[in-house]
């Protein structure tokens, strides 16, 4: 009922020729995916990240050129599946080959037969270092762009891996570390483990503790390096909406539109740490105006105020919460050279029984 009346209202406003507000959009934005989220639709990753960075656009995003270029990410894998043989001898091999061809299609060069004697080829995937938080353009972060220039980041490779396994039929997790996605599989030879796409390799757990941020009470707590279900992937996708949505309307009154996004993530992954922050960093903003309007110069100046009061105390909570269940910033430049070490020290990090899952021509 909820999509059917979302529908309704979009048509309503198109046939009436109205221009959309930058804020009804969101709104729209955020039924449709909270409408995933509570399963009361159903739950596409594809259509949560597009509706996510469409909104960000105004609602000016191609969608059919958006999926027609997943579609052909998808058929290329096909083709790698029909052209290689993969070791691998155990009783999920159909399942892994679909790992093999989706990680060879955006990690490495693709040849393509046009015909008998001709044959084109298709770059891979490489990570852009330039703005990977999406400081200067938010957009960096988005899988339209990786698909348009074929650069991304951390965000936008494993999110596009996500989206091209869902089409080809292959199971795939996003995990987060601190700063990062990555994404997690499992088989019967080796039970779980990480694929790389910011350097195309397959990481040990070693990789991901060697940070230095990933504290013990992190991994007790789970919140880091857990393989995401399906509704908690779509709560990633909430939290991207809300800081779009921050970007873009960064204007006090909209608070509580971004905290309705992350009421909502939360609601189904709980200890989603981006989720938990940017509600705190949310709070601290609402405090920090209510400081600025009663001319206040500590906390403590308005702490007769309830409103001031209330907010002061749900944001000091969550800030105990984040780190308690063992959240530690990490700093940009330290990213940085943990992301590059990857590459310098891959004999130490990578995992050799991974790439073993070699593929030989048909």
């Amino acid at each position: 009922m909820k999509k059917i009346l979302l529908i309704i209202s979009i048509l309503f406003f198109n046939l009436l020729g109205f221009s959309q507000t930058d804020q009804e959009i969101y709104e729209q934005a955020f039924q449709k995916i909270n409408c995933m989220l509570t399963k009361t639709c159903s739950v596409s990753f594809s259509d949560a990240v597009f509706t996510v960075e469409n909104a960000y656009f105004s609602n000016r995003l191609n969608q059919e050129l958006f999926e027609k270029q997943i579609l052909v990410l998808a058929e290329l894998s096909k083709q790698f599946i029909a052209s290689q043989d993969l070791i691998y001898d155990y009783p999920d091999r159909n399942k892994v080959v679909k790992y093999a061809a989706l990680f060879n299609v955006l990690t490495d060069t693709t040849r393509i037969q046009v015909d008998s004697s001709r044959y084109i080829e298709m770059q891979p995937y490489t990570y852009d270092f330039t703005d990977i938080w999406g400081h200067k353009d938010w957009s960096n972060m988005f899988v339209s762009k990786l698909l348009d220039t074929k650069k991304g980041n951390c965000h936008s490779l494993p999110f596009l891996y996500k989206i091209v396994a869902d089409e080809i039929g292959a199971e795939a997790h996003i995990a987060i570390a601190p700063n990062h996605f990555y994404i997690k599989h499992q088989n019967k030879a080796n039970g779980w483990y990480n694929t790389e796409l910011t350097s195309g390799i397959f990481p040990n757990d070693a990789w991901l503790m060697a940070s230095g941020y990933i504290h013990l009470d992190a991994i007790v707590n789970k919140l880091y390096m857990e393989a995401l279900n399906d509704q908690q992937m779509i709560a990633l996708c909430m939290i991207d909406l809300a800081k779009g949505y921050a970007r873009k309307l960064s204007i006090l009154s909209h608070n509580e539109s971004i905290l309705k996004c992350c009421d909502a993530a939360l609601t189904v992954y709980p200890r989603y740490i981006n989720a938990l922050l940017l509600k705190a960093e949310t709070k601290k903003k609402m405090f920090d105006a209510l400081m600025v309007k009663y001319n206040a110069q500590n906390p403590v100046d308005i702490m007769n105020i309830t409103e001031a009061k209330n907010i002061f105390t749900e944001m000091t909570n969550l800030y105990a919460q984040i780190h308690e269940l063992g959240y530690r910033k990490m700093p940009e430049e330290m990213y940085l050279n943990w992301l590059t070490s990857l590459k310098e020290e891959r004999n130490k990090y990578e995992n050799k029984k991974i790439t073993n899952f070699r593929t030989k021509t048909k």
